[in-house]
């Protein structure tokens, strides 16, 4: 779970919290260049992106992450750039801030390819508000499937009793996967069931 910068700075020591602030900082400075920066330099702000975990610890690392995300409020191509650069830690903390961060369906490609993958962190945080904001039927269809398939709890989908409401298409395929679940002798998922049941259209075998 994401936590404010107020209640970050209670939970962090003194060095962490002056390192939060020094990051910050940057991030406020980046957002206010108009100047285009020099081809090979990395910005301040996106040095401490990537050292958030060591700086602040792993259990703070999203939030410190997403804090300088919509601090420095980089544009799409500089989003889509620090997506494919990070690691997962930090591809993660760009899914998780693109709902602040992107108003439109520009930044769709990174929810794509977060959805390609079958890290469960990644899915989790691709399947967020912005998600649900912007994600076509079918695609947002795929990924609640993609959620049942892989463990990812459904509580991680933004929305999603407003988006799966009277979705007939879904809950056809819901129960296509729990026949073929049932017929492979395995265990269908309890949050098919919760799914299916919101749809409006739950199966009578279910």
């Amino acid at each position: 779970m994401l936590t404010s910068r107020t209640e970050l700075a209670a939970q962090l020591d003194a060095a962490a919290r002056d390192w939060l602030d020094q990051a910050l900082a940057e991030a406020a400075r980046a957002a206010q260049t108009t100047a285009a920066p020099s081809p090979n330099a990395v910005p301040a702000w996106e040095l401490r992106f990537a050292a958030a975990g060591r700086a602040c610890g792993q259990e703070h690392a999203d939030s410190v992450r997403v804090l300088l995300l919509i601090g420095a409020r980089p544009g799409p191509a500089d989003l889509a750039r620090i997506y494919h650069q990070g690691a997962a830690a930090e591809r993660r903390a760009v899914l998780l801030a693109l709902h602040p961060l992107s108003d439109g369906p520009a930044a769709l490609p990174l929810v794509e390819d977060a959805l390609r993958t079958h890290d469960t962190r990644l899915l989790a945080a691709a399947v967020g508000p912005y998600a649900a904001a912007h994600l076509d039927p079918h695609a947002w269809r795929h990924a609640v499937l993609k959620c049942l398939f892989t463990g990812v709890p459904v509580d991680a989908v933004a929305d999603l009793s407003r988006r799966a409401r009277g979705d007939g298409e879904l809950a056809r395929m819901l129960a296509d996967y729990a026949a073929e679940r049932t017929a492979a002798g395995r265990d269908v998922p309890p949050d098919l069931h919760r799914v299916l049941t919101l749809t409006g259209e739950q199966s009578e075998e279910s």
